[in-house]
């Protein structure tokens, strides 16, 4: 008996709204298709994973060769400072502030005003000064001109008196002839009257005349001595003029002494007006306008923004391989995307250790060798955007 069932036959339900599609016949030796990535006879297995870590490797190996060739050609200081000379201006006289024209963030020139004392006093005692100078000129002055009117007068009386004392010379001489005359008319006469030729009274006559010469003689000798006092007190009045020079002397001294008083005082007005002495930022200000400075109390801070460098802190294993004029890529931490460049500066003579407050001795014997750190100055020579002291900063020092 047959058991074999025959197959069921579908039942085929015509839907004219879905066509059958027509079958398509099996093409003859082609092979199907197979994945790319499926793992066939003679082929590698170079999945998604394997080029991915294939990828990470390569770039691990670059970036690891290149951190390898930079650190052996560059020095890296993650610890950097922006630095400068902060400069305090502090008064040099006591007084009132009576006016701050500048504020903290200020940009001002060199010799512009940043804070100004009362000056009032300090004026008025110049002006005083000023005055005695005045009165001390004005006297010199007059004493120069009664020194001229002594010296006119003293050369007029001793010309005076020097023609008087010609003029009792030459009677002096005159009267000296007519003595030398009758004293030789007197001996002719006396040897006259020994030889009986002349009378007596000839020879009394000439005896008297001689006399009588003889004694103008005498007082134009007397005449002449008093002429001769006269012009020596003519001389003696020329000697007032050393004494009126000497007190013109001591007022020159004394307007030379009140002159420099007097420069004193204004240096003393001119510290009461407050100037920058280089163009720079105001960094901070103590005071306000009313309160009362003593000389020597600082005012505000100022620094150069022109004037600003980098200052790293390098090991001293490493300061070896620096010289003067090394480039320096400078990383700012506020200005990311910009690049500053600076060149190495100075570098330091002595460790930071050296300038600490604190010694640290090692009383117990124990040592701990710790690697110390020279500052090195580092200038700018581009920098993008200004630099504010204190920021920190990364620096690349390139030492091939």
């Amino acid at each position: 008996m047959d058991q074999s069932v025959s197959p069921p036959v579908a039942r085929t339900v015509s839907t004219p709204a879905s066509p059958v599609p027509a079958a398509h016949p099996p093409r003859v030796n082609v092979l199907p298709r197979r994945s790319i990535w499926t793992v066939g006879r003679g082929r590698l297995p170079f999945g998604p994973r394997t080029l991915a870590i294939v990828a990470v490797v390569l770039a691990a190996l670059v970036y690891g060769g290149r951190e390898v060739y930079l650190r052996f050609t560059h020095i890296y200081e993650y610890d950097s400072r922006v630095t400068a000379d902060i400069v305090t201006i502090s008064s040099r006289a006591d007084g009132w502030v009576v006016d701050m024209p500048v504020r903290e963030g200020m940009r001002v020139e060199a010799g512009q005003v940043v804070a100004k004392i009362d000056d009032r006093a300090a004026r008025l005692k110049s002006d005083a000064l000023r005055a005695q100078i005045e009165g001390v000129r004005a006297e010199r002055t007059r004493l120069r001109a009664e020194r001229r009117l002594t010296l006119n007068q003293a050369e007029a009386l001793a010309k005076t008196r020097g023609s008087v004392v010609q003029a009792r010379e030459r009677a002096v001489a005159a009267a000296k002839s007519d003595v030398d005359f009758a004293k030789s008319e007197l001996e002719r006469q006396w040897s006259l009257f020994e030889r009986r030729v002349s009378n007596e009274r000839a020879l009394q006559v000439a005896q008297a005349a001689a006399e009588k010469l003889e004694s103008q003689l005498q007082q134009a000798h007397a005449e002449l001595d008093q002429a001769l006092n006269s012009l020596a007190e003519a001389k003696v009045e020329q000697d007032k003029l050393g004494v009126i020079d000497a007190q013109i002397a001591a007022l020159d001294h004394q307007v030379a002494n009140l002159a420099a008083q007097m420069h004193q005082q204004n240096v003393d007005v001119e510290d009461r007006t407050i100037r920058s002495p280089i163009p720079a930022v105001i960094d901070r200000t103590f005071v306000l306008p009313g309160e009362y400075v003593q000389a020597g109390q600082r005012i505000l801070l100022l620094h150069n923004p022109g004037e600003v460098w980098v200052e790293a802190n390098i090991k001293e294993t490493q300061v070896g391989r620096l010289k003067l004029g090394q480039t320096v890529v400078v990383s700012v931490d506020a200005y990311p995307d910009d690049r500053f460049v600076g060149k190495v500066a100075r570098i330091g003579s002595a460790t930071t250790a050296r300038f600490a407050l604190l010694p640290t001795p090692n009383p117990s014997g124990n040592f701990t060798k710790i690697t110390q750190r020279l500052p090195v100055k580092i200038d700018m020579v581009e920098m993008p955007r200004p630099l504010t002291p204190g920021m920190m900063v990364e620096v690349e020092i390139d030492v091939r």
